[in-house]
C-alpha cells in the first residue's frame, strides 16, 4: 500500500526546528524571539501545470494533487530562470562559493555520534574526512587480461556462458575467490561500485569513489520509456547515502531502484509525471526504511548503530516538460544548448545553510562560510521526522542538458554559470562522454566525495510548445 506524503508540518523555530502554535512570540523550546524572524514561504510538494487535460502530446494527464488550498504557480519557461523552488520562491541566481573546491567546508558532527541533533533536527552529515585514505587495491579502472588467467582464446570460447575466472589486480596472477580475496596474495579486490557507468536511450549516468572515500556511498539509476500515446520519456535518479549513517551505500542503492522502477511502471500508465516522481520518492523512502528493520544479524552485532539513509534527486523529460523532485542537497542544473542564454539550478538545498538564509539569521556569504554548511534538514531514512518530497515543473522554450547530480561534483562546479562552464558543449549529443567529463572534473579538483552525475537532452520543443 503506497504511503500518502505528509500534511505540510507547522511552522519551526529557526533557531532549534521545534513546531511552533500559531500565535507564538517566542520558541517553547529554545525561547528565541520569533517576532524578528520573517515568515518561512509555505512549501508546495507540487507545482501545478498551467492547464489541465490532454497536454501538449495528446496524453490526457490528471492534474498532480496539490497538497494545500494555494493555487500554485505556472510552469517556468527558460526566460524566467532561474527558475523556482517547490513553493514558488525564486531560486538565487549566483549562489556564493563557499570555500576552494580542493578544500570544501568541513562538515559538522553532533556530539555521541549520532547523526541528528535533537536541539535543531539538523542531521549532520559527512563527518570530516583524513587526507588520504589506504586503498585496499590497485586502481579499480585496470582491468585484468584475458590472457594472463591462462586460459586460451579456444578454452575461453567453448561456451559462450562460461564466464572466465576473475584476476588478482594486485598480483595479476591469483584467482579471485567468492569472497572477494586473491587466493594467491590474499588481497582485497576493488568493489563493483567503485566507478560506475550506464546508458539508456537518451540518457546516460557515471558514478565514481573519488580519491578520498574507502567506498562508492552514491547509486544512480537512469532509464527510458513511452507514454501511452508513444512519446519517449526520459527520467534519471541519483542519491547520495549518508556517510555517518549506517549502510549507507545500500542505502542509495535501494533509494534509487526502487525510485527508477516506479517510475518506469507509472509513466506508461498515464500518470502525470509530476505525481509519479512524488510517489517515486514516498517509494523510495519506503525502501531506505525498510534497511532499518534488516538484516536480523547486522542489528545483533551492532544493535546501537543508526538507521540507513541517503538523499535523492530525479528528473524526467516528457512531452516538452521537465519536472525535478528532491530531498536532501542533491542538485538538478538546467543548461541550455546556446550557452548565450542563462543556466540554472533548479533545486533549493535541505541543508543548514540554506534554512538560515531562508529564515533570515544569517547572509549567504556568511551560511556558507560556516562549517554547518552542508549539514542536511532532510533525508530518506527511518530516522528522519518526516518525510517531505519537493516536486517542480519546468517548460522551457529551448532545446538544453538537464544536470542531476551529487554534492561530489557540484562542490566543484557550484553555481549555475560555473556548471555551464564545465559541462561540454556536445553534451546534448553525447551525454555519457559529457558525463565522463564532469566525473574528471571532480577528480582534478581533488576528489573529496563521491562523484555521481545523470545528464538527460531536452529535445528541441514543439513549435509554440514554450509558451505558457
Amino acid at each position: 500500500m503506497s504511503q500518502m506524503p505528509q500534511q505540510a508540518a507547522p511552522a519551526k523555530c529557526p533557531s532549534c526546528a521545534e513546531p511552533l502554535e500559531s500565535g507564538d512570540l517566542f520558541c517553547g523550546a529554545c525561547g528565541y524571539d520569533l517576532s524578528a524572524v520573517p515568515a518561512a514561504p509555505q512549501d508546495h510538494p507540487t507545482l501545478t501545470m498551467g492547464a489541465t487535460g490532454v497536454g501538449p502530446s495528446g496524453v490526457d494527464w490528471p492534474p498532480p494533487e496539490p497538497e494545500s488550498s494555494e493555487t500554485p504557480a505556472a510552469p517556468h519557461l527558460p526566460t524566467d530562470l532561474p527558475g523556482t523552488d517547490s513553493g514558488g520562491k525564486p531560486l538565487p541566481a549566483s549562489p556564493p562559493a563557499h570555500g576552494s573546491p580542493a578544500s570544501p567546508p568541513p562538515h559538522g558532527a553532533p556530539p555521541h555520534g549520532s547523526p541528528v541533533s535533537p536541539a535543531s533536527g539538523v542531521r549532520f552529515d559527512r563527518p570530516p574526512e583524513p587526507d588520504e585514505y589506504p586503498l585496499q587495491a590497485p586502481d579499480p579502472r585496470v582491468a585484468a587480461s584475458a590472457a594472463e588467467t591462462g586460459e586460451t582464446a579456444e578454452t575461453a570460447g567453448t561456451a559462450e556462458t562460461t564466464e572466465l575466472p576473475k584476476v588478482c589486480v594486485a598480483c595479476r596472477a591469483g584467482r579471485v575467490d567468492d569472497d572477494g580475496y586473491c587466493e594467491n596474495c590474499g588481497h582485497a579486490q576493488p568493489r563493483e561500485r567503485d566507478h560506475m557507468e550506464q546508458e539508456s536511450g537518451p540518457v546516460a549516468a557515471v558514478s565514481d569513489r573519488g580519491l578520498r572515500h574507502h567506498r562508492n556511498e552514491d547509486a544512480f539509476a537512469v532509464g527510458h520509456t513511452a507514454l501511452p500515446d508513444g512519446t519517449p520519456a526520459a527520467l534519471a535518479v541519483v542519491c547520495d547515502g549518508v556517510s555517518s549513517a549506517t549502510r549507507p551505500d545500500e542505502a542509495s542503492m535501494a533509494a534509487s531502484r526502487a525510485a527508477g522502477e516506479a517510475l518506469l511502471a507509472a509513466l506508461p500508465q498515464g500518470t502525470h509525471p509530476q505525481q509519479a516522481l512524488h510517489d517515486a520518492i514516498v517509494t523510495a523512502s519506503q525502501a531506505v526504511n525498510a534497511l532499518a528493520e534488516e538484516p536480523p544479524s547486522a542489528r545483533e552485532h551492532t544493535p546501537h548503530q543508526n538507521a540507513p539513509a541517503c538523499t535523492i534527486v530525479a528528473a524526467i523529460v516528457a512531452s516538452g516538460l521537465l519536472v525535478v523532485g528532491w530531498v536532501g542537497d542533491s542538485r538538478v542544473y538546467w543548461v541550455p544548448v546556446d550557452r548565450s542564454a542563462p543556466a540554472a539550478r533548479l533545486t533549493e538545498d535541505d541543508s543548514w545553510a540554506a534554512q538560515m538564509v531562508a529564515a533570515g539569521l544569517m547572509s549567504e556569504a556568511e551560511a556558507y562560510a560556516d562549517e554547518r554548511a552542508h549539514a542536511i534538514t532532510g533525508w530518506l531514512g527511518a530516522d528522519a521526522y518526516e518525510l517531505e518530497p519537493h516536486t517542480a515543473s519546468f517548460k522551457p522554450d529551448r532545446p538544453g542538458v538537464v544536470v542531476v547530480c551529487t554534492d561530489g561534483l557540484w562542490n566543484y562546479a557550484e553555481t549555475a554559470e560555473e556548471m555551464a562552464e564545465v559541462v561540454p558543449a556536445d553534451a546534448d549529443v553525447r551525454p555519457l562522454h559529457a558525463a565522463r567529463v564532469l566525473v574528471g572534473h571532480a577528480l582534478d579538483g581533488g576528489g573529496h566525495d563521491n562523484v555521481t552525475v545523470a545528464l538527460l537532452p531536452f529535445p528541441e520543443p514543439p513549435q509554440g510548445a514554450g509558451s505558457a
